[in-house]
């Protein structure tokens, strides 16, 4: 069974930092790109990050320089390291493994909720 859980989400203030994991069971990571997605009311989930099997990592443009995206096959975790946190970045994020040979092969986690606010 495939199990992807989120954890490090909290209530941070503006300009603050936060990093959050995602140990994944039932898979080999080294098989699966890894991403960090969220989602705040009243929007789309969003592509946040991602890091492939290749080591090739893509943000989304209003994280770029102050996120950062890292996987740990040892451990099975993929990490979301967030610096100076604004109020747009309160959303829930997901993780999400996509089967590097079949993209329709996906498995997302149940999500850890971050607040940036003062």
């Amino acid at each position: 069974q495939v199990q992807l859980v989120e954890s490090g989400g909290a209530l941070v203030q503006p300009g603050g930092s936060l990093r959050l994991s995602c140990a994944a069971s039932g898979i080999i990571i080294s098989n699966y790109h890894l991403g960090w997605y969220r989602q705040s009311p009243g929007k789309q989930r969003e592509m946040v990050a991602v890091i492939t099997t290749y080591v090739y990592i893509t943000y989304a443009a209003s994280v770029k320089v102050r996120f950062t995206i890292s996987r740990d096959h040892a451990t099975r975790t993929v990490y979301l390291q967030m610096n100076s946190l604004n109020g747009e970045d309160t959303a829930v994020y997901y993780c999400n493994a996509k089967f590097k040979w079949r993209d329709t092969i996906s498995y997302w986690g149940e999500g850890t909720l971050v607040t940036v606010s003062s």
